[in-house]
């Protein structure tokens, strides 16, 4: 039997279950609350005060279970790196809204400067130190590789700060984020061990800490992952889907993230180009649902099932 696969999940499903209730009072008096925007969902108003950046509980379980085996399995470094490194990028925005009370966070141009430069040390390592080639395996050819040369670098970088910003939208709902990852990363997981490839250590800790995380993140939330857990978790997403030669598989597995990124682009959009006019009652189009009239459990269990069947999918594909 491969331990390799039970024991991350469950030390980093331990870790994270033992740090809730150590790390959200803490959370709570540092006074990390979730402001809702008055123009919002009306029944997100009652949120406010809930402790956010609670991320850190997920990205702390994850790297303590990673270092037992970074030995062992040097492929999940740049994984662990570029989750790490999105994940400081998220809690220096969270720290600079909640605690300084900057209500941007990090302006646009920093907060992409430093996605930028995340994601280029990122490519940096792969192209350098690994053997891990920039071909990517197309979904239904019966494992065909695609090599575009030199452009896969500019790829690289659309598709992992596009990912980054896609989990970031995801998370609006209580357990939403957490729902749809935990689901896309169970699917890495499967690959990863079907191809022998070296970083299910990593995507296992990140099932097991998401798993632990849930249990204070679904509905009614006693605390939200904040930029520090999305963008970590966007960032683990597309690394992962790097190390796997896999990055197109992303459409797939990550079509929520993706739904929910260009909900916000045509909204905007079109907002500016009628002067005002909507497409979707609100964006991202999570909260579009709820103004149509469902429930918050109900959003979050739908775009699950959808995320668990497009797992399925990708799998076929394969």
């Amino acid at each position: 039997m491969d331990y390799t696969v039970f024991i991350p999940v469950i030390i980093a499903f331990v870790l994270s279950v033992v740090m809730g209730p150590v790390i959200i009072p803490v959370l709570r008096r540092l006074k990390m609350g979730q402001t809702e925007r008055e123009e919002g969902v009306k029944s997100h108003l009652k949120k406010a005060g809930t402790p956010t950046m609670g991320g850190v509980i997920i990205l702390l379980s994850v790297v303590v279970t990673s270092v037992f085996y970074i030995r062992d399995y040097p492929k999940i470094i740049p994984i662990l790196f570029v989750t790490l490194g999105f994940g400081l990028i998220g809690f220096l925005d969270d720290y600079l809204k909640v605690v300084l009370k900057r209500s941007d966070g990090l302006f646009p141009l920093q907060k992409m400067a430093l996605q930028i430069v995340v994601t280029a040390i990122f490519a940096f390592y792969l192209v350098r130190f690994t053997d891990v080639p920039l071909a990517m395996l197309i979904p239904f050819s019966g494992g065909k590789y695609l090599d575009i040369g030199w452009l896969a670098i500019p790829l690289l970088f659309f598709a992992v700060i596009g990912t980054v910003n896609g989990t970031n939208f995801t998370d609006g709902l209580d357990g939403l984020a957490s729902s749809v990852t935990v689901l896309v990363a169970t699917f890495f997981t499967v690959v990863a061990i079907g191809t022998k490839s070296g970083i299910e250590p990593v995507t296992c800790a990140v099932v097991g800490a998401l798993l632990g995380f849930l249990l204070f993140n679904v509905y009614p939330a006693s605390v939200f992952m904040g930029d520090t857990g999305s963008l970590a978790l966007g960032g683990f997403v597309a690394s992962t889907a790097y190390m796997l030669q896999m990055p197109v598989f992303i459409l797939i597995v990550g079509l929520i993230y993706l739904v929910e990124v260009l909900s916000v682009m045509i909204q905007v959009t079109y907002f500016k180009k009628t002067g005002g006019k909507r497409i979707f009652k609100m964006a991202p189009i999570h909260h579009h649902f709820e103004l149509c009239g469902w429930s918050e459990t109900r959003v979050v269990a739908v775009f699950s099932i959808i995320t668990a069947i497009l797992c399925l999918i990708a799998l076929m594909a394969m």
